[in-house]
């Protein structure tokens, strides 16, 4: 028995949800949104807030050249080109217009703009996560045309007995059951599944036992609701944990990233092992792989200088304060502290020291602090300060196939019509690595793709 229906059925609360809300309200579309938690936010709001857009306003004002087609050029490149052209072309050609529609919502991008791995040109644009979700769930209110439903769990998808369209979708709510129809489409935007160990273990087993950090209810019910319909995965060889998160930390659920301000990485023995320019994720990869999968990041005065407090994994700062990052007068005392070889770690640092001096990382190759760009730092200012980092998958970055309309595609490269897929759940854009910023981007971009797919969809039924 069908309880209600609605033009739009939206799976998930955070902002690849609330973007294809108010994009499909705007376009006059009555919509459902339905979130399984008592909050809306999911891991959208427990990131650092960056998203990576080129061609901005605030790009411009600094005097940074960036194209659609540089960053066409740096997402490919850093996935290997592994990742789905066509899907990568779709973030591009609306990633401008997806920062143009957040501004004029009313959201507030910091004026800095910072670099990250596997950007040719600073293009990081850093707004406050809860703040963007809230506002957004504001303007969908505003519309009159969107229900916001919460602690409501989508369970199963509900298909046409003929024509096999997704009609609809089971969801339970206070142990009741009900149907809820979809006249357009239902589109799932609920997550990946880094709170699912099981799941993680089963597609990522060198990361079983890893950190996991996400949104509560992030365990993969979408992609299991997808895959029960045939859909076909993307990227799930590509799952990796990100560089740089404490350890031991429970104040911060973010990684810190001194490495691209100049930081260089030593292991327990004090030694080098990795260019530290490289991705994120690519660190982490290298750092499980050293004794007890626990390195530190060592920088200076200098160095510490150039973290940002208005970017969580620049805000240096803050960890200091929380007592997570270490500090010490000499390196030898910073050795002492972390319990590493204090002789080996000034031979380290010293070698290091004479390369930047010299031009020419004889030992890794480094060449820039951040990918291309940036001039390495030599650390030498008291005083020193060391950052226990560990690998953390904070996203599994991979999901259901989808073509650049968000229609989600079947293991036999078929749409599987009435089913649209956006955010995290989507596969196609990463590849082999992941761009800072891009999921973010993506979770916006793609939700109002979807949205005016669904749009699409209506026009084409009732022709």
């Amino acid at each position: 028995m069908i309880e209600s229906t609605f033009d739009l059925v939206v799976v998930g609360g955070g902002l690849a949800g609330f973007s294809a809300a108010l994009e499909a309200a705007e376009s006059g579309l009555d919509v459902l949104l339905i979130e399984k938690l008592a909050e809306i936010g999911g891991s959208s709001v427990m990131s650092a807030g960056c998203i990576a857009f080129a061609g901005t306003d605030l790009q411009r004002a600094q005097g940074i050249e960036d194209s659609n087609e540089l960053l066409f050029h740096d997402l490919r490149e850093i996935g290997e080109c592994q990742n789905d052209e066509s899907i990568v072309q779709a973030y591009v050609a609306n990633q401008l217009s997806t920062y143009h529609w957040l501004c004029a919502k009313g959201a507030l991008f910091s004026p800095a703009i910072e670099t990250a791995s596997g950007q040719s040109v600073p293009r990081l644009h850093t707004v406050d996560p809860a703040d963007l979700v809230r506002l957004l769930a504001r303007r969908c209110r505003d519309t009159g045309r969107v229900d916001v439903t919460m602690e409501t769990a989508a369970r199963r998808l509900l298909r046409h007995p003929q024509t096999r369209r997704v009609e609809g979708v089971v969801v339970e709510r206070g142990g009741q059951t009900m149907t809820v129809a979809a006249r357009r489409a239902v589109l799932l935007a609920c997550g990946g599944f880094v709170n699912n160990r099981d799941m993680v273990q089963r597609f990522a087993p060198a990361y079983g036992n890893a950190i996991l950090i996400g949104g509560e209810g992030n365990v993969g019910d979408g992609l299991r609701m997808a895959w029960h319909l045939g859909a076909d995965f993307r990227d799930v060889a590509y799952i990796k944990g990100t560089y740089g998160k404490h350890p031991f930390d429970t104040h911060n659920n973010h990684s810190c990233l001194a490495v691209y301000k100049g930081a260089i990485v030593v292991n327990q023995n004090g030694e080098r092992y990795i260019d530290e320019s490289i991705p994120a994720k690519t660190l982490g990869d290298a750092c499980l792989a050293q004794p007890s999968g626990c390195t530190y990041q060592i920088l200076d005065q200098d160095i510490f200088e150039q973290g940002d407090d208005r970017v969580r994994i620049l805000d240096f700062n803050r960890r200091l304060e929380e007592g997570s990052m270490i500090r010490a007068d000499s390196v030898a005392e910073l050795a002492q502290m972390i319990d590493i070889p204090a002789d080996m770690l000034r031979r380290t640092v010293d070698r290091y020291n004479g390369f930047v001096a010299a031009g020419d990382d004889l030992d890794f190759g480094r060449k820039h602090l951040v990918h291309t760009t940036g001039d390495l730092r030599r650390i030498e200012r008291a005083p020193f300060y060391a950052y226990p980092s560990a690998a953390a998958v904070y996203g599994t970055y991979c999901g259901v196939c989808i073509d650049a309309g968000m229609r989600v595609i079947d293991v036999f490269g078929e749409v599987i019509e009435g089913l649209l897929a956006a955010g995290e759940m989507v596969g196609g854009l990463h590849g082999a690595a992941h761009m800072p910023g891009s999921s973010l981007g993506k979770a916006a971009i793609f939700g109002r793709i979807a949205a005016r797919t669904a749009c699409d969809c209506g026009a084409s039924r009732e022709r």
